[in-house]
């Protein structure tokens, strides 16, 4: 049965959406618990995943591999390490409250859900997925959706419509899938195997000057989606004209997968172009959480001051991955982690404020504690997490980030820290301005806190940041337990080539954290 739990994560939310179309519209109640249903299956097996997966083995597990296109080496292939399983938790708790978040959505509900749940059915495929093929697919079935997501269900500002914001998203994306394929193909024609499988390729051991330009494709390809600069222009028009359940996964995991894809093509199956490219990227990611959290402190729209944020957040994931040590990928999964849960919830609670206010800009808003005593202390915790406070699950993802870039570039560590200084000043200001000051009674008659069914994402999403960061240890051992294996599989790569003296170097032993 084992064999089966990671299909389940993906298949379920694709029947349900698929059982959604076959609904009538009319019947608005059920449509919105066939989807909850959907997305509430995930949450226990990812639970059941994350608690039974075996730390004293480590590995990849919960394996389940049926041959599909054996001629070409194609598989359905499916299994799961210590990174794998945190994330497809942190997507299944997304996905959740997203649906909760969409419960009073009005506006051709069924079909909303529908794409909304084979989204995330895409990206728990390529958490789980251990063949090329089958990876790049599940990729597309994750990104496609988004141009209908926010093209007929977001909303436009005055600088972007949500048609224009919807084709850039979509043309960067698709522009990013053409050099991860091109990436893939690569591999695959030059491994000499025949095979799409992720396990066999990581034991090639592919030539280094070969690995130097296909992993910048990798890079770049994935890099997109995961909001590099200056590639990232996309993400702060699509987050601000998408629906709320659309940004929290936006942000929240579809983000996360550019990064993943670079930890598991780049740095696990391309160690010496990962080696040859670490300084490049440590640059680019230096300029992304400066950049990001400099424009966050310019934006007057609320949800371009979080899109921002996002960039700036997300620079910090890729500061880990550029680190390439153990430390700096443990706090990169682990800022993965906290980023997805904090920037859920700061477009949940957008998305309520929006909703009840009916304004994005900050400076048409005060006092709004009075009346919103529960979203401001929601607001606020995922503000404090934003810039790393301790008690917080963005102190531990940060301190590791910035820990294992100090080991490698340690110049770079020192810049990068900055970011923090900047993202805190926009932070609380942003809730200074909100949630402070003097209230506008005439112009807010009605504002009320949160209710029933929207109290579920935001609390639970606070809680997560809060238990998070007063008790990292068993997430931050699962990521432990899952780089190891990886790192071991780019070592052994990297020895197999008769050129590849050095590259054992790539990937140094860092310390265990937290035994």
């Amino acid at each position: 049965m084992d064999g089966w739990l990671l299909s389940i994560t993906i298949l379920a939310p694709m029947i349900a959406g698929v059982l959604l179309l076959t609904l009538p519209a009319t019947k608005g109640l059920l449509i919105r618990f066939v989807a909850l249903i959907g997305a509430v299956i995930t949450l226990p097996v990812a639970i059941y995943l994350c608690i039974n997966y075996n730390r004293s083995t480590g590995g990849y597990q919960f394996v389940q591999d049926i041959p599909w296109v054996p001629s070409l080496g194609i598989h359905y292939h499916l299994a799961a390490d210590g990174i794998s399983v945190v994330l497809i938790l942190l997507t299944a708790l997304l996905i959740t409250g997203g649906v909760f978040a969409s419960w009073t959505r009005k506006d051709r509900t069924k079909e909303f859900l529908a794409l909304l749940l084979l989204l995330v059915s895409g990206v728990f495929g390529v958490f789980a997925c251990r063949d090329l093929f089958f990876l790049f697919l599940f990729y597309e079935i994750a990104v496609l959706p988004m141009y209908l997501l926010i093209g007929v269900w977001g909303t436009s500002t005055k600088a972007r419509t949500k048609e224009y914001s919807a084709m850039k998203l979509t043309l960067m994306l698709m522009g990013g899938s053409a050099f991860i394929l091109v990436a893939i193909l690569a591999m695959y024609t030059q491994s000499g195997q025949r095979t799409f499988d992720m396990d066999t390729l990581s034991r090639v051991g592919f030539d280094p000057a070969m690995q130097r330009w296909v992993f910048i494709a990798v890079y770049v390809g994935f890099g997109i989606l995961a909001g590099i600069w200056p590639l990232h222009t996309w993400s702060p028009d699509g987050h601000a004209s998408a629906p709320t359940a659309v940004s929290m996964l936006h942000a929240g995991v579809l983000m996360k997968l550019g990064a993943y894809g670079v930890l598991r093509l780049g740095l696990q199956m391309l160690p010496q172009g990962a080696q040859d490219w670490s300084f490049l990227m440590a640059v680019i990611a230096t300029i992304n959480i400066l950049y990001g959290a400099c424009s966050a402190m310019g934006q007057t729209d609320l949800k371009y001051i979080i899109a921002y944020s996002s960039v700036s957040h997300m620079g910090m994931v890729m500061l880990g991955l550029a680190s390439l040590n153990a430390v700096g990928i443990n706090g990169s999964v682990m800022q993965m982690v906290s980023h997805g849960i904090m920037t859920g919830l700061f477009f949940a609670v957008v998305g309520l404020i929006y909703e009840k206010s009916h304004t994005r800009i900050i400076a048409n808003m005060g006092g709004f504690a009075k009346r919103m005593p529960g979203v401001a202390v929601c607001m606020t915790i995922g503000g404090l997490a934003s810039f790393g406070l301790p008690a917080t699950s963005g102190f531990i993802a940060e301190f590791l980030c910035f820990y294992g870039m100090w080991l490698r570039y340690p110049i770079l560590a020192l810049l990068a820290v900055l970011g923090i200084v900047v993202t805190a000043v926009y932070v609380l200001r942003m809730i200074q301005k909100i949630f402070l000051g003097e209230y506008n009674e005439k112009e807010y008659h009605d504002l009320p806190d949160a209710r029933t069914t929207e109290w579920v994402a935001i609390t639970a999403l606070s809680a997560a940041l809060l238990l998070l960061g007063m008790y990292p240890k068993p997430i931050v051992n699962l990521i432990e337990v899952g780089w190891r294996t990886t790192r071991a599989d780019a070592v052994e790569s990297a020895s197999v080539h008769p050129n590849h003296n050095n590259t054992a170097r790539v990937l140094p032993a860092g310390m265990r954290l937290l035994p």
